[in-house]
């Protein structure tokens, strides 16, 4: 006899939770922000740094690639057969006058560079703290001047020089480079002394300081970042001018780089070779000088250019 089965329930369906019947929520999708770029812009950005970087290597690159190509290489640099020496160099240091002209623009430059940047810092540290008559007209002089090109002042600079018997000297060069460079480095540093506080000079009279020690003992150490941009640009506008030296300056012993290179360039013909040798030569100065000064350059170029 067969046991009596129970009944089983009936199997039921299973119903859905509310949350299952809802769509699955989608990832929420990240925004660019404003500052970021896409990969096509950053290529694109990269790109253009990249090829604006050979632009301006590429002339530097290319003087010094015919400088050691020899005495000929520069009628076809693009032959790579002949090899790299010094041919060139040695006819610049042995056979020219380089030397001189390399020491007399060493003496231009050091001298544009040490009465400039005084001038510049004195007359910029004045009008930055010192309300005086002609205050106003003083800052107008040193604007304007920029104004006027090098060509319109050579005929009046060389006759106040040749009255003062000051051409073919350096001390007329210098004075020449100093009332080009004086009126740019001065408003520089105005701007610079703007942005130290005046409680600093206050506390230097307090300690009994005069005028001048409280300039020449605070305010231009706090103010070496701005010297060392006038100082780079006083040595440069001295080192690479080319009119003034080849207007004042007549004779071969006092001629600078500017003017002595001008005797490698004749009539027919020019010595490309030694010009280009010469070119390098004469880089490694202003190379020197941008390495020492370029801690200060961009802090003294930010801050003379704001106020507060």
């Amino acid at each position: 006899m067969k046991a009596p089965t129970t009944p089983t329930a009936p199997a039921t369906a299973a119903v859905p939770s509310p949350a299952a019947a809802l769509p699955a929520a989608e990832a929420p999708v990240r925004r660019r922000g404003r500052d970021e770029r896409g990969t096509g812009a950053s290529v694109a950005l990269h790109l253009t740094v990249i090829t604006a970087c050979l632009i301006a290597v590429f002339p530097l690159v290319w003087v010094l690639w015919i400088s050691l190509r020899g005495a000929d290489g520069w009628k076809d640099p693009r032959n790579l057969s002949g090899g790299l020496d010094l041919t060139n160099y040695a006819h610049v240091l042995g056979d020219t006058e380089f030397l001189t002209w390399f020491g007399n623009s060493l003496i231009v430059a050091f001298f544009t560079t040490l009465l400039g940047v005084f001038i510049a810092a004195s007359s910029g540290y004045a009008i930055s703290r010192m309300r005086f008559p002609g205050q106003k007209p003083l800052m107008w002089v040193f604007l304007i001047t920029q104004m006027f090109p090098i060509a319109v002042l050579i005929v009046p600079i060389y006759n106040i020089f040749s009255d003062l018997r000051l051409v073919d000297s350096h001390a007329g060069l210098v004075l020449a480079y100093c009332s080009t460079a004086v009126p740019f480095c001065a408003w520089m540093l105005k701007g610079y002394f703007d942005t130290i506080p005046h409680e600093i000079d206050e506390a230097g009279r307090v300690d009994g300081l005069t005028p001048f020690g409280t300039f020449y003992r605070l305010a231009l150490p706090l103010a070496r970042p701005g010297l060392a941009v006038t100082g780079f640009y006083a040595f440069i506008t001295a080192w690479g001018e080319v009119a003034y030296a080849t207007a004042l300056i007549s004779s071969d012993e006092n001629k600078t780089l500017a003017a002595g290179l001008q005797t490698f360039v004749g009539q027919h013909t020019s010595n490309w070779g030694a010009m280009t040798a010469a070119s390098v030569l004469i880089t490694i100065p202003a190379a020197l000088v941008f390495f020492f000064a370029q801690k200060g350059l961009v802090s003294g170029l930010t801050a003379g250019g704001t106020k507060g």
